[in-house]
């Protein structure tokens, strides 16, 4: 059969040859693995690009964080209430640090009061530096190296005893004599463990303080949210410690029947002023409770 050699001109015809395949997309970057926390042992990111310190001058309330074991969630809220100017300390209340180890079974265990963030940082480093990077651990102490020496356990502090040895403390100015105003712990157990031991103390110095705790679940990504919220909560009780204190002629003083009564009613205000401040952050249960020093 002939073929019409009109249809040899027909583009439809043609034979064209194959495209070759596209090239393949370049491999994208892997992503950093997740951070895991646990036992305070949460990171806080790069330390060196956290804001400078604040400082609106005039009065400040003095302030203790506390969690298990001074690790992350006591820690980042010292770091941020030190940024902003605060006079703070911070302590844990178990009877060792643990911090996460190779298994939930085998924790990095070390002494509170006498070993330092750094040691603890050389340490795990050595041990397997991948496996501590990944979970947080490294990047953690590597804050809090830069905030004070190492972690204090609460039931040792001296209260009442100058600070002198802790000059050198990020938000140390100011708690030089040994006592605060307000505690803030960071866990209810950790809040038990506070009003006992204060119990025992039997409030020898005569000091009213006010105990109060913000329940944060102990990993990176709460503690940030958490320590956002303690600071929070430390601005709306200072300006109120402030108002008393103004109207008060400026002798106010923390405990009641000091200061012509300004501090009896900084005392009479705080329920009030958790509880406005719980509303904006119910995810973060609070308790609070006046004990003595």
């Amino acid at each position: 059969m002939a073929t019409d050699p009109r249809l040899a001109r027909d583009p439809r015809r043609i034979n064209t040859p194959a495209q070759p395949p596209p090239p393949p997309p370049p491999f994208a970057a892997i992503p950093q693995q997740k951070q895991l926390g646990g036992y305070d042992g949460g990171p806080d990111g790069d330390f060196s690009q956290q804001q400078r310190p604040r400082d609106e001058g005039g009065f400040k309330l003095k302030f203790c964080t506390v969690c298990a074991s001074n690790q992350n969630r006591s820690m980042e809220a010292h770091l941020r209430l030190s940024l902003a100017s605060y006079p703070v300390i911070s302590f844990g209340t178990g009877s060792l640090v643990r911090l996460p180890g190779p298994s939930i079974s085998q924790p990095n265990v070390y002494p509170f009061n006498s070993t330092s963030y750094d040691t603890m940082y050389t340490e795990l480093n050595g041990k397997d530096p991948r496996l501590y990077r990944a979970n947080g651990l490294l990047t953690m102490l590597e804050r809090n190296r830069q905030v004070k020496f190492g972690p204090e356990r609460w039931q040792d502090w001296a209260i009442g005893k100058p600070r002198l040895d802790h000059r050198d403390d990020q938000g140390s100015a100011g708690v030089e004599g040994g006592v605060v105003d307000v505690v803030i712990t960071c866990e209810e157990r950790c809040w038990d463990a506070v009003m006992e031991n204060l119990v025992e103390r039997e409030g020898k110095l005569n000091r009213p303080v006010h105990v109060i705790n913000v329940d944060i679940k102990d990993n990176h990504e709460e503690a940030l949210v958490g320590g956002k919220a303690i600071l929070e909560l430390a601005d709306m009780l200072n300006a109120a410690a402030r108002e008393e204190r103004d109207r008060s002629g400026g002798e106010w003083r923390n405990g009641a029947g000091s200061g012509g009564g300004g501090g009896s009613s900084f005392d009479d205000r705080v329920p009030d002023i958790i509880a406005e401040w719980q509303e904006k952050w119910p995810s973060l249960p609070a308790l609070w409770s006046l004990a003595w020093f």
